[in-house]
């Protein structure tokens, strides 16, 4: 018997598995969780260690290590029942803001938070780069527009990755926030972050100057 294994944010997993059971049609084909397996990202120590190959893609009965398709700097994915710390020789724990982080100032989105279903859309939001989309298998929804899209090569947004200069409002900057450029006007909008770090969706031909997110305490120069 073969399968697949399917990571995916946790707060959507029974949607995404009914989702999944609609398109079985005919095929004997069991969609069901897997709760006993942990995820883990084991991720490079310094950016020189990026290009680096100390460790050898695996596949056995207690542990499933690759390296992370999206960008050689996400490192390693570690699927495994056991703590994974203890499998990866010479390794540390580190913890969840470590993780995000990094993620946010390698421009990598995540979960439902930073692609929120229904409104962020593939090439905008970078999957053609992270290995996300196949231009030659079919078929899937929305397939035909993200293909002439990709072909016509206009993609005006994209998700960037950004910085904060000033410390943010203590709740957070909310999702949907305006960034400006220092005349006002408008480029596009503060998708979702971590601390001083996130990811805005703004168009490509406005982003060369300095740029600030309209917050409720006033603009925040990014």
């Amino acid at each position: 018997m073969s399968g697949f294994l399917l990571e995916c944010d946790s707060s959507v997993q029974g949607a995404l598995q009914k989702h999944l059971a609609l398109y079985r049609i005919r095929r004997k084909v069991t969609v069901e969780p897997h709760p006993n397996l942990q995820v883990w990202a084991v991720l490079p120590g310094s950016p020189e260690a990026c290009g680096a190959a100390p460790l050898q893609e695996r596949a056995g009965a207690d542990a499933i290590l690759i390296r992370d398709p999206r960008t050689p700097r996400m490192g390693w994915r570690l699927l495994t029942q056991n703590e994974g710390p203890a499998l990866v020789p010479g390794s540390r724990l580190g913890d969840l803001w470590d993780y995000h982080q990094h993620r946010y100032l390698q421009g990598v989105p995540e979960g439902v938070r930073d692609l929120p279903p229904g409104v962020a859309l593939p090439l905008e939001s970078n999957l053609a780069f992270m290995n996300g989309v196949s231009f030659t298998k079919g078929c899937y929804i929305g397939q035909e527009l993200t293909a002439r899209t990709h072909h016509m090569g206009v993609i005006r947004k994209r998700l960037f990755p950004v910085r904060l200069l000033d410390p943010p409002p203590t709740r957070g900057i909310a999702p949907g926030a305006a960034v400006l450029t220092e005349s006002g006007q408008a480029v596009g909008k503060y998708r979702a972050g971590q601390g001083n770090v996130g990811l805005a969706l703004l168009r490509s031909e406005k982003i060369k100057g300095p740029l600030h997110i309209r917050t409720s305490k006033g603009a925040q120069p990014g």
